[in-house]
């Protein structure tokens, strides 16, 4: 639940040794390889083994089969604190990343206008997987650099910030130099870079953006960071490329593949027009309401999910072809909630960018081959756990930073985390006012900064949020709030200029 977290080096994992106890732990093996899949946009239902009868993901369902599949996994609901808490392992407020800089609203007296770049001060996970041996690859979305980093030196800032038009490269130069090289993968203990730089969809090297032809999908791609291929036809499929190729080139060592998707972020482009033609013509699922409108949107966005879907399975090919399966830990996961124009779930409450359930529920799942027992587990996670997780699966014991997560290895070997409880603090406007929250159990409270009013679910009888049962559950809520408040209290957690609360 917070606080540090620590763990010191060694060579070896555990797995599978059966003690007195009964409790099936790891033994001693060499360090698992690791491939991290991460997915931008795709909503919680956006996938067969969550429940979509639309999407179509069959290759992930026949992995979630074989896996440890995270019901209750939650993200921040944009992408850069989501980025900035997963690479970190610590929150908002530690990293002053609350939400996409460019999407803020209102004024400095009612907001703390979110950091894009995340300082050097807090370490990612590559810098203690690469002193443990590990070799690492970042490939796809990085986000956790903004386009003039020399203009956030003066935090807390009197304005959000800004971005350079679509197409224009006028940054670049200055993002080449070891100046700035210190914010991206190859600065912060990663061994190579593909694709990875400050900005958050692939549109944007066109001058068009959104509009231009292919959107950045296809080829050719207009990242500065990937580099042009004759052959290249398809972001998706270049970047598994280039994560095969470098399995392939390191798989004598524990490798760490980050594999970082832009996809199925907006543009929603075709993969191709057969693929295309199927989901229009596809009945809608109406539990969901995916495909019900917007149909041509929806239906491109689906074949950007298939392709997600086809290039895992590359990867678990590889893996298994290679004879490398049973000695990598898979994990696959999306950044937040999906995006409302390109998807649709009745089942939630709000999308992207919302701090109800549309906007924090994301797929999830964590795959060793003959190591974890398949199943599904209902203990909530958020993407906090991810770095702690690392960590112990390579052994590592000595990391000194601050990590605000938990490891899930417990809930791989077939144990429970325990009782505790997740928060967020979001001190900027975007589709909400700002606002913390605590999450516990089946229990789900927030807190608006500026005026102090509550809001409270019971997301086990009211997955849409759509009651809120503050007044009914007053003992509920004054407990919760008052844990939360405490958590903001202990961690000196800052609160807009505006707000009326003391803590």
């Amino acid at each position: 639940m917070g606080g540090y977290y620590r763990l010191a080096m060694a060579s070896t994992v555990f797995v599978s040794l059966v003690i007195s106890t009964g409790i099936a732990l790891f033994a001693a093996e060499p360090k698992p390889n690791i491939v991290f899949i991460m997915a931008d946009d795709l909503g919680w239902q956006d996938v067969g083994f969550m429940g979509s009868r639309y999407f179509e993901t069959p290759h992930l369902d026949a992995l979630a089969a074989e896996s440890l599949v995270l019901e209750n996994a939650f993200m921040y609901p944009t992408c850069s604190p989501s980025r900035a808490a997963l690479l970190t392992g610590q929150q908002s407020f530690r990293t002053g990343c609350y939400t996409v800089p460019v999407l803020e609203k209102g004024n400095r007296n009612d907001n703390i206008f979110s950091r894009w770049t995340v300082g050097e001060e807090h370490s990612v996970y590559a810098k203690p997987l690469s002193a443990a041996g590990y070799k690492l690859i970042h490939l796809g979305k990085w986000h956790i650099v903004g386009p003039y980093p020399e203009n956030e030196t003066e935090f807390p800032f009197d304005r959000k910030l800004g971005q350079p038009n679509n197409g224009d490269l006028s940054w670049l130069s200055k993002h080449q130099s070891p100046e700035i090289q210190k914010y991206y993968p190859l600065g912060r203990g990663f061994d190579e870079n593909v694709g990875g730089t400050w900005w958050g969809d692939p549109a944007r090297g066109f001058s068009k953006g959104y509009q231009s032809p292919g959107g950045g999908y296809v080829a050719p791609f207009k990242n500065p960071f990937i580099s042009d291929k004759p052959d290249d036809e398809w972001l998706t499929d270049r970047l598994t490329d280039e994560a095969i190729d470098f399995i392939e080139r390191h798989q004598d060592q524990p490798f760490f593949v980050n594999l970082h998707f832009y996809a199925p972020h907006k543009p929603s482009v075709a993969r191709n027009e057969t693929l295309l033609q199927h989901f229009m013509n596809k009945p809608a699922d109406p539990q969901t309401g995916q495909g019900q409108s917007n149909r041509k949107q929806i239906a491109a966005y689906a074949t950007m999910v298939r392709s997600i879907d086809d290039n895992v399975k590359r990867i678990t090919d590889y893996l298994d072809q290679s004879g490398l399966r049973e000695h990598t830990v898979i994990i696959f996961t999306s950044d937040n909630g999906f995006n409302g124009l390109q998807s649709a779930n009745n089942n939630l409450r709000g999308a992207k960018g919302y701090v109800y359930d549309g906007g924090l529920r994301v797929p999830a799942l964590i795959n060793w081959s003959k190591q974890i027992t398949p199943g599904n587990s209902a203990e909530p996670v958020q993407g906090l756990d991810y770095f702690p997780t690392f960590l112990e699966l390579a052994g590592v014991r000595d990391y000194q930073g601050i990590l605000d997560g938990t490891s899930l290895v417990p809930l791989m070997q077939g144990r429970a985390i325990g009782d505790r409880a997740l928060f967020w603090h979001i001190a900027s406007t975007y589709k909400n006012p700002p606002c913390s929250i605590i999450r516990k159990g089946e229990w789900k409270l927030i807190q608006y900064l500026k005026t102090g009013e509550v809001e409270l679910y019971n997301t086990n009888e009211d997955l849409n949020e759509s009651h809120n049962v503050a007044k009914d559950q007053p003992e509920i809520a004054e407990a919760m709030l008052k844990e939360l408040i405490a958590w903001r209290q202990a961690n000196a957690v800052p609160l807009p200029p505006s707000s009326v609360l003391k803590h």
